[in-house]
C-alpha cells in the first residue's frame, strides 16, 4: 500500500519551493467534479481491495515471497509505462536528485515492508484508520521542511487528528500492540518519502521515480525474515496475486486521473471513502469489526483531514 503514488493523490497543501506561481485552473463544472469524485472513490476501492488481497494471500504464503512475486509483476508494468515517457533515467544528472532518489528508495522499502507486516496482524479497518492521518502529517511536515505557512485553524486540525490516532492506538491498554507502532512507523516513513519526492527537480520523470520504488521493494523483499520457506504458489494464491497487481494498477491510474478532473477541493475529500472500504472488506472477508474507540478516533482523523482540505481550498481561492 505505501507504494501508492501519493503526490498525485494527496490533498496536502502545495509545498512551494520558490517556483513561479502558476495561474489557478478554471473552476470545473458539476459533471467534471462528479466524475473526479467517482474516480477517487474507485481509486480508494482498488487500493483497499489490493490490501485485502495481500492480507489474504499472506495468511498462507510467506510475506517475502508474496511481495517479491507481486513486485516483479508491478515493476514490469511500471517499466513499460516509463518507456512511454521516454524510458527510465538510470543515473539522474543532478547530484541532488540522486541523493533524494536514494532517500526516497530507503523510505519506500522501509514503509512498504513495515506496512505489509502490520497488515498481517492488524484489522484492515484499524490500519486504514491510522493511515488516514497521512494528509495531516504531510501538512505539518510541509510547514517544518518547506516553511509552508500554517494558520492556527489547520494546526488545531492537525492536533485533533493526532489525538484521534492516539485514541485508535490506545497506548497503555490491552488493545495496544507492537504492530500498532509498526503501522505508525510506516506512516511516518511515507511522510519522509513524500518530502523527498517534493524535492526532485522538474527533470526527474514520474515514471522513473515510480519504477525505482517498485524495483527497490522487489529487490529488498527476499531479505525479509520468512516464517515459512518459499514454495510454488497454489492456483488460488497465483490468482490472488494477479488480482492484487490488477487492483494496484487500477488504483495508480485512477488516482492520477481523479486529480486531473474536477476541483481539488471537491475531489480530495472522497479519498476518505477508503476507510469505509476497509471496514466493509474487513467485515466481509476477515470477520473484523472495529470497536467504538476506533470509530471515534477515525471520526476525529477524517473530520480533521476534511476540514484541512476545505480550508486549504478556501485559502487557494483567496490568493491572487
Amino acid at each position: 500500500m505505501p507504494t501508492r503514488p501519493l503526490p498525485a493523490t494527496q490533498p496536502a497543501p502545495s509545498l512551494s519551493r520558490g517556483r513561479a506561481t502558476r495561474a489557478a485552473p478554471a473552476e470545473s463544472s458539476g459533471a467534471e467534479n462528479l466524475r473526479g469524485a467517482g474516480l477517487m472513490m474507485l481509486s480508494m476501492a482498488a487500493f483497499l481491495c489490493n490490501d485485502a488481497t495481500m492480507k489474504y494471500v499472506t495468511q498462507t504464503l510467506s510475506l517475502a515471497e508474496t511481495v517479491t512475486l507481486r513486485g516483479v509483476m508491478v515493476t514490469a508494468i511500471l517499466w513499460l509505462m516509463a518507456r512511454r515517457e521516454g524510458g527510465v533515467d538510470w543515473w539522474p544528472a543532478a547530484r541532488r536528485d540522486r541523493r533524494l532518489l536514494a532517500l526516497r528508495c530507503a523510505a519506500e522499502i522501509s514503509s512498504t515492508l513495515l506496512y505489509l507486516m502490520a497488515l498481517q496482524h492488524l484489522a484492515l479497518g484499524d490500519i486504514s484508520s491510522i493511515l488516514q492521518s497521512l494528509p495531516l502529517l504531510l501538512m505539518l511536515a510541509a510547514a517544518l521542511v518547506f516553511r509552508e505557512r500554517l494558520g492556527w485553524r489547520r494546526l488545531t486540525a492537525v492536533a485533533v487528528g493526532l489525538a484521534g490516532v492516539l485514541i485508535i492506538l490506545r497506548p497503555g491498554t490491552s488493545a495496544f500492540t507492537v504492530w500498532s507502532l509498526v503501522a505508525l512507523a510506516s506512516v511516518l516513513l511515507i511522510v519522509v518519502r513524500e518530502m523527498a519526492t517534493r524535492g526532485f527537480s522538474p527533470a526527474m520523470r514520474s515514471g522513473t521515480i515510480a519504477f525505482y520504488a517498485a524495483l527497490i521493494v522487489t529487490l529488498g523483499a527476499p531479505l525479509m525474515p520468512a516464517e515459512t520457506g518459499w514454495r510454488w504458489p497454489t492456483a488460488a494464491e497465483t490468482a490472488a496475486l494477479g488480482l492484487s497487481v490488477t487492483f494496484l494498477t487500477v488504483g495508480y491510474l485512477t488516482a492520477v486521473a481523479a486529480m486531473r478532473v474536477g476541483d481539488v477541493g471537491f475531489v480530495s475529500p472522497f479519498r476518505y471513502t477508503s476507510l469505509l472500504w476497509a471496514i466493509v472488506l474487513g467485515m466481509v472477508v476477515f470477520g473484523e469489526w472495529p470497536d467504538r474507540w476506533t470509530w471515534i478516533g477515525a471520526a476525529l482523523v477524517v473530520g480533521a483531514g476534511i476540514y484541512s482540505i476545505l480550508r486549504e481550498a478556501r485559502l487557494r481561492a483567496q490568493r491572487p
